[in-house]
């Protein structure tokens, strides 16, 4: 079994450590046996949709975010075309916005997306910090999802479906209790961490829909998860703002 990762610019998207995400991908989906092929495109490279399993898009600045911009839109259809199929990708942050419908910067510039998500980001007043947490029902644990958001963005869902509810934190804009975006197997969120580190059970969930597409239902053995699931508790209750059980 081979699992096939595609990791979309590497070198422009790469704030917070989020390329830690591919790396513990790789590893979770090694100790089980499973051989992991990882392939960094970038700016004119071309993108074969038919070749990958899973993609990651990484955090960048403005400026980077708007070099990335225009070439992910001309990679755009190739991109769809993986998702339709059944790819799985994960898109942290700035590659989250670059996913909507378009990013509306601090200076007025648009940047337009992939509309891979029916959502839209426009720049804040302030920057939406601090520790957070989620419930992710697709998960089927009442085990949170927990991370840390560093974003000026306020993302606002036009009919696309949030990765979760916001136990404590802002999410996508502070307001409705939203974080992140799904459509198909593609998962669009703020969490950083890097977000599978303290999350074991969202990266198994992950190599589950990117293996399906190839093999069909995989069920991936255990792995001894004892020490990160210790932390996501420990994280999870030190910042909870009242007392509560999952």
């Amino acid at each position: 079994m081979k699992l096939r990762l595609c990791h979309l610019y590497p070198e422009l998207l790469n704030l917070y450590g989020d390329r830690g995400n591919v790396l513990i991908l790789r590893r979770r989906a090694e100790w089980r046996g499973i051989e992991v092929e990882v392939t960094q495109i970038s700016l004119r490279d071309k993108l074969d949709p038919k070749a990958y399993d899973l993609f990651f898009l990484g955090g960048g600045p403005d400026q980077e975010q708007g070099v990335a911009s225009a070439d992910l839109v001309a990679k755009g259809p190739w991109l769809k075309e993986a998702v339709e199929a059944g790819a799985a990708l994960l898109a942290i942050c700035g590659g989250y916005q670059l996913l909507g419908e378009y990013y509306r910067t601090s200076t007025g510039e648009t940047l337009p997306g992939l509309g891979l998500f029916a959502a839209y980001t426009e720049a804040g007043n302030k920057r939406l910090k601090g520790n957070i947490a989620i419930q992710v029902e697709e998960l089927g644990t009442d085990r949170p999802v927990i991370g840390f958001e560093n974003h000026g963005g306020r993302t606002f869902l036009q009919g696309a479906r949030p990765l979760g509810r916001v136990i404590y934190g802002d999410g996508n804009n502070g307001t409705d209790q939203t974080e992140g975006a799904r459509y198909r197997n593609a998962i669009g969120t703020y969490l950083h961490g890097p977000l599978l580190s303290k999350n074991p059970h969202l990266a198994d969930y992950l190599l589950r829909l990117a293996l399906q597409r190839r093999y069909g239902e995989v069920e991936l053995p255990p792995l001894d998860d004892s020490l990160e699931l210790a932390v996501n508790e420990e994280v999870y209750r030190r910042f909870l703002p009242t007392k509560g059980k999952w």
